[in-house]
């Protein structure tokens, strides 16, 4: 419950000896916070304040700001401990008022130093000014009430200055600055300090420069940066100067373009650093330090944005809260358990700023003396200190929890594994491990056996950094095992030998499964279930995060949300086309491997899976093409009046995983500059989605089906499509339309795209002239693709005869049955030409059955890398049922 700013006064009072030592020096300032604290101190306060006091000069800077923050220490006190201001403000309010002093203060004594001039660049001729960096709590916009502030300080380029009586370098002159600077916030003077500075976060440390040109900083990042300085520079703001110039310099050095797992060790090694210092300094009772403290919280928080800020944009922030809130939105924390965290950080940051206003010291420990506990204890709302302590000791074991969650030493530090001495004595003792691997389940023992023994003495596996090499050895045992239990133990442990030497020299590849042991038995039975998949798996490790959240892996698209998601990342991407091709491949093979587990997994019938997949293209070639269109010179219109059809597997919605996407490319546009730019797109389009990346490619591309095949051009208006196929198109291309349907881009040309589509469909055809040219068509396909068995596609019978079957009976009679032109797949289209009595509904249901029986057989050649299938009786009698219809509806044999 908030108090009025008068009794907000007296409960401040009464609480801090900081604040009764104030108004006694300063009665008039009681009276001024009496009226002020009703609303917060905001900026028109800090310079409103320093403005109706003289700074004319060194002196008098330096008093003004003391002076400045005696009234907003009292403002805020009154507010925080009268419950008149939460936490956001504390700390909102003190960060606002360090930078306020930063920058005020730098202008003031920048004119000191006019006699050297003004330092120029010596690359650029430009006048360079100072850049300082906040770090730590200022950085992030979370300062506590009585903290240092911690700084660096950057200067563009080097040079020399110019215009003055005395030319220095720029080095010089910056560091003069920085001294100046430092002197007028934190040297003691009667009226106390502005800000304790600390500078030891800069490049060296304390035996380093006091200033470093930009140059200097990027040379020390790429050659001596430490994981400690990642974790520090996560936080670091420019609070003046050149902001975007350093940015560009860090982000690369804190956020990789990988998922980084190895910050999980690099921060385990700096937190056992703190617990250290913690138990030498006996600080267990330190909010900030101890056991459960406010550095857990942080840690958490910036331990995913280390890993994952180089991918998902939206971690690279600075405030703790800020990045807990997205990695809640972002499904990397349960939204509980970071509403859990939140609560005890925000209880744990009120209790530290309780400390420190008692006499404005910088502390984080309890306190010892009876009656500051009871002040401590008072101004948290609680009546006693025992009841305060057990609710601080509540938060603490919460945040402590949450934090051994997320930090849990894998399983491999806590014991050796059982068949740890199998991997190690794969070279030595080779008789040993051939009958330990047959004991284990191996069925080719000595074959495994040697496999093994090839990778333990290849040169990539010998040449390994001992870290490295370490975990490597710990991850193989556990992998050899999980590999035996599997009901194709030697095919499998193959495949994953495959991609342990895919990863071996990548890193955090192998730190993500090390500290995700869970993960290995997902990875153990994808790689045992299909040599596709672990094909996929070894050429795009990245996918290895997938398997971490089993919720996550098999949760069902939601493809409004996912776009939306797209979208955001992508934009996030400014204008580096690079990034944003390889976030669409980032996305889609993502969700392509999620969409593979679930087939696995037995979750999604054929006909739903490729309706699943063809979502995924649809949704990825609407953003690439969206985004090509930003990446087109002299772009006409600001939206594109273009649209994007898609043909054969892509149009009837029967994609599988390695299909090829049948596209053309259409637009309606009077600008006399359409043709060109849309053909310019096109290209563009086609770059982005066929290009091989570091990420991979998209998909394939076939443009073969536009009009006039590969002569034509690359784009055509609607008109032109709408002509073509009335006069010129060829009897394959009618059959081809029958399986099109608009994809992405302009909805009003799609529209008058399926109007063109159902009047070529639609119209009358001579029947015996139709079915002469479909056997023609498909005799010249047999001479160029022979007829086999145990090729489905090929196959009399197959997939082929039964798809011209139902494209002449659309083509034939669409004219009688408009319900035939529409893009519903083989399968429905069968049951409509039953309904309407152009066939019989038993042979119908029996090549409903035999298309849906191909579809699997097709998805397991693919799956299992086969390049052919079993002809067994049932595959015969589909064949047969086939071919009854084919002379049904052709009226002779569908023999070779």
């Amino acid at each position: 419950m908030s108090l009025s700013p008068v009794h907000a006064l007296s409960a401040a009072q009464a609480h801090s000896h900081y604040l009764t030592r104030l108004f006694a020096a300063d009665p008039a300032l009681a009276e001024r916070i009496a009226v002020e604290a009703a609303e917060p101190f905001s900026l028109r306060h800090m310079q409103e304040g320093f403005a109706s006091l003289p700074a004319d000069s060194e002196e008098a800077l330096k008093r003004n700001l003391r002076k400045l923050r005696q009234r907003m220490m009292a403002h805020l006190i009154t507010r925080d401990i009268g419950r008149l201001a939460d936490l956001n403000e504390v700390v909102s309010t003190i960060s606002q008022f360090a930078e306020f002093c930063v920058t005020t203060a730098l202008a003031h004594v920048q004119p000191l130093l006019a006699h050297f001039g003004q330092p120029i660049g010596e690359d650029s001729g430009q006048p360079q000014s100072l850049i300082v960096v906040g770090m730590g709590k200022l950085g992030g916009g979370e300062l506590n009430v009585s903290s240092d502030i911690d700084l660096i300080f950057i200067y563009p380029e080097d040079g020399q200055t110019e215009g003055g009586t005395r030319h220095i370098s720029n080095h010089e002159y910056f560091t003069l600055l920085g001294k100046k600077l430092i002197a007028a916030l934190s040297e003691p003077t009667g009226d106390g300090f502005v800000f304790r500075v600390d500078m030891r976060l800069r490049p060296y440390g304390d035996s380093g420069p006091l200033v470093m040109s930009f140059a200097a900083l990027e040379n020390y990042l790429l050659s001596q940066g430490r994981e400690w300085e990642r974790y520090a520079w996560i936080k670091g703001k420019a609070l003046c100067g050149d902001a975007e110039g350093l940015n560009a310099l860090i982000r690369p050095f804190v956020y990789r373009k990988y998922l980084d797992y190895n910050a999980y060790g690099a921060m385990r090694e700096l937190y056992a650093q703190i617990q250290r210092e913690v138990a030498r300094r006996e600080l267990t009772d330190n909010v900030k330090l101890g056991a459960g403290g406010i550095r857990e919280v942080e840690f958490i928080a910036q331990v995913f944005q280390l890993i994952r800020g180089g991918r998902e944009k939206s971690l690279q922030v600075r405030s703790t809260r800020e990045a807990m809130a997205r990695l809640a939105e972002l499904k990397l924390l349960e939204p509980e358990t970071v509403s859990e965290l939140l609560e005890a950080y925000t209880f744990l940051r009120d209790v530290e700023h309780r400390l420190q206003y008692l006499d404005d010291q910088q502390t984080q420990t309890l306190p010892a003396g009876v009656e500051a506990r009871q002040r401590v204890a008072g101004s948290m709302g609680f009546a006693d200190w025992d009841g305060f302590v057990s609710a601080l000791n509540r938060q603490r074991q919460r945040v402590n929890r949450h934090f051994q969650q997320v930090f849990l030493l894998p399983t491999e530090q806590h014991g050796g594994h059982p068949l740890a001495s199998l991997w190690l004595d794969v070279g030595e003792a080779p008789e040993a491990v051939v009958e330990r691997l047959a004991s284990q389940g191996f069925q080719d023992a000595p074959a495994v056996a040697h496999q093994l023994s090839t990778l333990a003495r290849s040169q990539r596996y010998l040449q390994l950094p001992a870290a490295t090499r370490k975990r490597f050895d710990a991850l193989m045992p556990p992998l050899i095992e999980v590999s035996a239990q599997c009901g194709n133990p030697d095919v499998t442990l193959a495949h994953i030998i495959n991609l342990m030497e895919a990863i071996s020299r990548r890193a955090p590849y192998l730190a993500l499964l090390a500290e995700y042991p869970q993960t290995l038995r997902r990875l153990v039975t994808l790689y045992s279930s299909s040599p596709w998949v672990s094909s996929y798996l070894t050429r795009h490790p990245i996918l290895l995060d997938e398997l971490l959240d089993a919720r996550e892996l098999y949760a069902e698209p939601d493809w409004p949300a996912l776009a939306a998601q797209l979208e955001q990342q992508m934009a996030e991407c400014g204008s580096d086309v690079e990034a944003k091709m390889d976030t669409l491949r980032h996305v889609q093979h993502a969700q392509q491997f999620r969409l593979v587990a679930q087939d696995l997994a037995g979750m999604w019938p054929l006909e739903a899976l490729s309706d699943q997949l063809s979502q995924l293209a649809d949704m990825i070639l609407d953003a690439t093409l969206r985004h090509a269109w930003q990446d087109v010179a002299k772009r006409h219109a600001d939206t594109p009046r273009f649209a994007i059809i898609g043909y054969g597997k892509l149009g009837g919605k029967e994609l599988g995983y390695v299909s090829d996407l049948d596209v053309i490319f259409l637009y309606e546009d009077e600008h006399p500059d359409a043709a060109d730019g849309y053909a310019r797109l096109a290209r563009k389009l086609s770059a982005w989605i066929t290009s091989a990346t570091p990420a991979g490619i998209l998909y394939d591309l076939d443009l073969r089906l536009r009009p006039n095949g590969q002569s034509g051009l690359l784009v055509s208006t609607v008109e032109a499509f709408r002509q073509y196929q009335a006069r010129d198109a060829w009897l394959w291309e009618h059959q081809a339309l029958t399986r099109a349907r608009f994809v992405a881009g302009d909805a009003a040309i799609g529209d008058a795209f399926e109007k063109v589509r159902f009047e070529v469909l639609s119209q009358p055809r001579d029947l015996a002239a139709l079915r002469q040219e479909v056997l023609a068509m498909r005799a010249r396909m047999l001479e160029t693709h022979p007829a086999q068995p145990d090729k489905l596609k090929h196959a009399r019978g197959g997939i082929i005869d039964l798809e011209f079957i139902v494209q002449y009976l659309v083509l034939a009679y669409s004219h009688y049955h408009p319900e035939l032109t529409g893009n519903i797949g083989n399968i429905a289209l069968l049951h409509l030409a039953a309904n309407a009595g152009l066939i019989e509904h038993d042979q119908a249901e029996a090549c409903q059955a035999a298309y849906r029986h191909y579809r699997r057989l097709q998805h397991a050649q693919r799956l299992n890398e086969h390049n052919s299938v079993e002809v067994d009786d049932v595959l015969r009698r589909h064949y047969a049922d086939v071919q009854a219809l084919w002379e049904a509806v052709f009226g002779q044999p569908d023999v070779v």
